[in-house]
């Protein structure tokens, strides 16, 4: 638990540097050089900058253990971060868009090319710190860290967009073809678009988290067959999983021969518990209940 936080900063850390480095890179440049793409890159770095200090926030509060008021642990905490992330990204997505049309009806002129060298830049090290932060997220099975991945994987697209608007741009000036001069301005909605979609995979994902949606069907059958395996079972009446966070709460429901014992019956349950969650990691606590089985035709 201490090392899953103290990585979770570390990769925070880093997002939060490289964004403000990124985000005064592309905002200035992007404004001196008359860019509307590689500016609007520069807004949506400055919202990752914001999402970042966020996530260091609250990476403390979602690995404190259970407690009397919170019984089933802190891990939705991140789940609300990831939430405000994507209306984050949501909102500045509206922005682009709008800053993107209205160029449309304005004097238009060729961006200078220093603004495309800052996309390229933005985009390698995007590509770096996207596969990171995933590789990271998915060791730990932290939202917080696979938020700011996401991000990141937002700002790689977008900046490779912002590039080639730029030499559009640029292409259309020197020789002379009007149509190509609004390859900025295009590319700008492009990113704007980019960023939506990301916004609406994150909030789609935490609010199913949130109204504590069944995981999926595969990761379910994992846990059947983990279960199936014990003889004693003889039957699966119930089981659903939700995700808080980073760890999973499985609630279970099986039949066991109705003469066993409770110590039988507890003991039992103890095995599949621990037999769970050594071959899942991420499984917090499983709840079970037992039925009494009684052969077909007797009661």
């Amino acid at each position: 638990m201490v090392m899953r936080e103290a990585l979770a900063k570390k990769i925070a850390w880093i997002s939060v540097i490289s964004n403000v480095i990124l985000t005064l890179g592309k905002i200035l440049i992007g404004w001196y050089g008359k860019s509307d793409a590689v500016f609007a890159d520069g807004i949506h770095s400055a919202a990752d900058v914001f999402a970042s200090v966020i996530v260091l926030l609250v990476i403390k509060i979602s690995n404190k253990p259970a407690d009397k008021e919170h019984p089933y642990g802190h891990g939705k905490a991140e789940v609300i971060v990831s939430e405000i992330v994507g209306i984050l990204l949501l909102l500045v997505s509206i922005y682009v868009v709008y800053e993107g049309i209205s160029g449309f009806f304005q004097e238009v002129e060729s961006p200078s090319i220093l603004a495309m060298w800052v996309a390229v830049f933005s985009f390698v090290a995007k590509v770096i710190l996207y596969r990171s932060s995933l590789r990271v997220a998915e060791q730990h099975s932290s939202k917080a860290i696979e938020a700011i991945a996401y991000d990141h994987k937002a700002d790689i697209v977008a900046s490779i967009a912002a590039a080639i608007g730029v030499l559009c741009s640029i292409i259309g000036q020197r020789l002379d073809i009007h149509l190509l001069l609004y390859g900025d301005k295009v590319a700008s909605i492009f990113v704007a678009y980019l960023i939506f979609r990301i916004a609406k995979e994150m909030l789609t994902e935490a609010f199913d988290i949130l109204l504590e949606r069944n995981i999926n069907t595969e990761t379910i059958q994992e846990y059947i067959t983990i279960i199936k395996g014990f003889p004693e079972v003889k039957r699966i009446d119930r089981i659903r999983a939700r995700e808080l966070g980073h760890y999973v709460l499985v609630d279970l429901r099986i039949s066991i021969d109705h003469y066993k014992t409770i110590k039988e019956g507890h003991d039992l349950a103890k095995t599949i518990k621990g037999k769970l969650m050594d071959q899942n990691d991420n499984i917090h606590e499983v709840l079970i209940h037992l039925n009494p089985y009684f052969p077909e035709g007797k009661s």
